[in-house]
């Protein structure tokens, strides 16, 4: 496939966020005419006329060929690509919008990395039903990518995934620059997972950071953290080398790692003793992880995956655990040693990992389908 378009592409982002606005830079450096959907008219003004977003990226300087409007129509006409940047739980309200005005054949991209609480849906899945499009019309866009980085031009890369190979190229071809370079897959599973779970295991390590433990907790949640989300979406039908890529493990130790990270930040302010509702008004922007706990976790116990460390972030989130008592990577079923790897728990001595999900699940028939009271 050709790296050059023979005319530049129009494109719309929709949200003008921190992340939005930086992969409209991402677009527009790379050759694209880019509009964006601003909520705020004087936003949209600011980003047409000053070619600014103060609000979300102070002091960086926005392309000639990226402007802004606060009409949604006006941003989508034309557009060959749409790319949606707005807070996972207020997705479906504007695809209400979106709908009508969209052009036949154009591409939606999600770069979104949350699933909808209410259904447990990921971000595709809800672009799916709320436009009633083909799925090889939608692309999900991940990896470690934090917002201010990027837009300063600091390298990176980034993977976009489709069930359409052709689709995915099609995105990656216009998402990339001097500084930005763009993988694709075709496990759309993997890669929106990946970009969902690695938000819940950053909370667990800002809360860890908050209460002022060190590099060796953090180091060991990170990589049984890493095991939760690959247990998880290979449940769900994801490909575990995913899980080991960009949107997997590139996006867990960016995020875990930088204080630009909203989900770290989040966890940080938790584990200084700050509650829920106080963490929430603190925060400028969507922490994602935060709506995606409890729906994660109620997807995770309905196809039998072991979560221990979310579930303590929960505990944290819901004010019944302390934070300097919360050591997820400590909890297991039983004493017994356990593998480091699922496969490695199925040759342990007592069955391990495996044994124990089909013993849970053996007495849950039994009986009747309650949750028995101990394994």
């Amino acid at each position: 496939m050709s790296r050059r378009l023979t005319s530049p592409a129009r494109v719309a982002v929709l949200g003008t966020g921190s992340w939005g606005t930086t992969f409209g830079k991402i677009l527009a450096d790379g050759g694209a005419d880019v509009t964006m959907w601003a909520r705020r008219p004087e936003l949209a003004r600011e980003i047409a006329k000053q070619h600014r977003n103060s609000d979300y990226l102070p002091g960086v300087q926005l392309p000639a060929n990226l402007t802004a409007t606060s009409n949604l129509a006006d941003a989508l006409r034309g557009a060959q690509q749409v790319f949606i940047a707005v807070p996972s739980q207020s997705l479906r309200d504007n695809l209400v919008a979106v709908r009508p005005l969209l052009e036949p054949g154009t591409i939606v991209i999600s770069l979104m990395k949350g699933v909808e609480k209410r259904s447990g849906l990921r971000m595709s899945e809800v672009i799916r039903q709320g436009l009633d499009i083909d799925p090889s019309r939608i692309a999900v866009a991940s990896g470690p990518n934090l917002a201010l980085e990027i837009a300063r031009e600091q390298p990176t890369a980034a993977v976009v995934s489709s069930v359409s190979l052709e689709t995915a190229q099609a995105v990656a071809l216009l998402a990339r620059n001097r500084y930005f370079r763009t993988f694709v897959n075709t496990d759309v599973i993997g890669t929106e997972f990946g970009g969902v779970l690695k938000n819940l295991i950053a909370v667990a390590i800002g809360i860890v950071d908050g209460v002022g433990y060190g590099e060796n907790t953090k180091a060991s949640i990170i990589t049984r953290g890493l095991v939760e989300m690959t247990d998880f979406a290979v449940a769900q039908g994801a490909q575990a080398e995913t899980l080991a890529g960009l949107a997997g493990l590139g996006d867990l130790i960016a995020t875990c790692q930088s204080p630009l990270s909203r989900n770290n930040t989040a966890g940080r302010l938790l584990g200084q003793g700050y509650s829920f509702s106080a963490v929430v008004k603190q925060m400028q922007q969507t922490a994602e992880g935060l709506a995606s706990v409890a729906p994660i976790l109620e997807l995770a116990r309905s196809i039998g995956v072991e979560m221990p460390i979310v579930e303590q972030v929960k505990q944290v989130l819901d004010g019944t655990l302390d934070p300097k008592d919360i050591a997820p990577h400590l909890t297991t079923d039983s004493d017994e040693p356990q593998g480091e790897r699922t496969n490695d728990d199925a040759e342990a001595p007592g069955g391990g990992v495996v044994w124990r999900s089909i013993k849970r699940a053996f007495n849950q028939l039994r009986d009747g389908g309650r949750s028995p009271h101990s394994d």
